[in-house]
């Protein structure tokens, strides 16, 4: 049985993998076969995740997992929920000047 630890959100298990960017991303614990994470285990015993792509699709030995982001209950925020409509002195809404700006050039 794999070592788990506790999403420290929403204290519920989840498995830590290493992206093929050196990055950390937890995944939840049973493999799902809706998920957009092939994760393996390598030579030393690591649990390395990837996104599997067309050029490289999934192999025998991966088995696909859901990103914990993707179902922590701690990280939903219903659609109803918006941001406070009177912001605290001295902060700024830059969300208007983004839209009237478009982006960065």
């Amino acid at each position: 049985m794999p070592q788990r630890s506790i999403c420290m959100d929403c204290r519920r298990d989840v498995l830590w993998t290493v992206t093929d960017a050196g990055k950390r991303l937890a995944v939840d614990p049973e493999p799902d076969e809706t998920g957009n994470a092939a994760v393996y285990r390598d030579g030393t015993g690591t649990r390395r995740s990837r996104r599997p792509s067309e050029e490289l699709p999934l192999m025998a030995w991966e088995k696909l997992y859901v990103p914990h982001v993707a179902t922590c209950p701690a990280r939903q925020r219903p659609a109803t929920q918006k941001r406070p409509a009177d912001l605290p002195p001295g902060v700024l809404d830059l969300a208007a000047y983004r839209r009237k700006a478009g982006g960065r050039p």
